[in-house]
């Protein structure tokens, strides 16, 4: 058997270096208890096969079944997995780091499930080790899983090399874990996060408009429609705006704002933001003003193009073309009839949406 080391912290670790000797132990092949949000769970190198077979006795876990990985950065996603959907983009924005269990399809073969944790400990752990980590619950199989360090390494000093004592963990119940290698989703297990709260978040559109500096064109159609879909009583829908430039945090010009109050529309609180890769794959419908936007944002997610639209396309008149020429530097006229061009399209895809 192994002599287990046992470190006692609080529940934030604080004044111990608990973290690199915890990581360096996963990282060499070894077996580490750690808290997490939700469980205690047995944390191992996924790279190591000797530490995995070894995970897997102690478990007495059936061969074939894999482990969870718990992750420390979203990028790890797109690393590992393939063939994500959006409804997976839009449960990891809201529930992680938290208790939710994703299952991909894995770029090697199979599927694979992951986690991000929402423990500062786990969390420094798993960054630390500088390798994917795994880490099942703390338990033999088929047992409940451990909420405080008692029950945690009751039955499994001895055969783990540390354990991290953290008291109760803060949730004290399993992560939900949710298959979304097929459409709809599948609740595998319904945990700390109640199933009508992951159907809501994944069935929920979201739409996107993109100009250039998030200022003006894009400013107007988002206030425009989360208008007319609170007209109509509609919250199943998500509005959001961006742009392609690098400067964020800047307010909607004057221009827009009056051109907006004429409809009762205040966008004195906008604050503009930069588009990223996150924002755009967690969007059904990503709308924008300029061929040069769609170019822009093809660059930063291919994948994203069967569900990316010139705004114009849907407008009654395009006869000039399908750009939304940048108002900027114009008229107050000239933003009144970009107004109407965008009105015109999103009285179209109300009904689309």
């Amino acid at each position: 058997m192994t002599r287990t080391t046992i470190i006692k912290i609080d529940h934030l670790g604080r004044g111990e270096s608990y973290a690199s000797q915890a990581a360096g132990i996963i990282r060499s092949g070894g077996l580490v208890i750690i808290p997490t949000e939700t469980v205690y769970g047995i944390a191992a190198n996924m790279l190591d096969k000797k530490a995995i077979e070894r995970l897997i006795r102690i478990k007495g876990r059936p061969q074939g079944k894999h482990f969870s990985l718990h992750i420390h950065k979203k990028e790890t996603v797109d690393e590992l997995a393939k063939d994500i959907p959006v409804a997976a983009y839009k449960l990891m924005d809201r529930f992680w780091p938290g208790p939710l269990t994703l299952v991909f399809r894995s770029k090697d073969q199979g599927t694979i499930g992951m986690r991000m944790p929402d423990s500062e400990i786990a969390f420094k752990i798993i960054a630390d080790s500088g390798v994917p980590v795994v880490c099942p619950s703390a338990n033999i199989s088929g047992r409940p899983a451990p909420v405080n360090f008692q029950d945690a390494i009751k039955g499994l000093s001895g055969l783990v090399d540390l354990a991290i004592d953290a008291g109760n963990t803060r949730i004290g119940v399993e992560s939900s874990v949710v298959d979304v290698t097929q459409e709809p989703l599948r609740i595998l297990r319904e945990g700390a996060i109640q199933k009508k709260d992951i159907e809501e978040t994944a069935n929920k559109k979201t739409v996107l408009f993109i100009c250039t500096g998030n200022s003006c064109r894009s400013v107007m159609a988002e206030a425009l429609l989360k208008k007319m879909l609170s007209e109509r009583n509609r919250s199943d829908v998500e509005v959001l705006s961006a742009g392609t430039m690098m400067n964020a945090g800047l307010p909607a010009t004057e221009q827009t704002k009056e051109v907006l109050k004429r409809e009762n529309i205040d966008v004195s609180g906008h604050i503009s933001r930069q588009v990223s890769r996150e924002i755009i794959n967690r969007s059904d419908i990503i709308l924008v003003m300029e061929k040069t936007h769609e170019g822009r944002v093809l660059e930063m997610a291919p994948e994203a193009r069967n569900r990316l639209f010139l705004l114009k396309e849907f407008a009654k008149i395009n006869e000039d073309g399908l750009d939304i020429e940048d108002p900027i530097g114009k008229s107050m006229e000239f933003y009144s009839n970009i107004f109407n061009t965008i009105k015109q399209a999103l009285e179209r895809i109300i009904d689309i949406i």
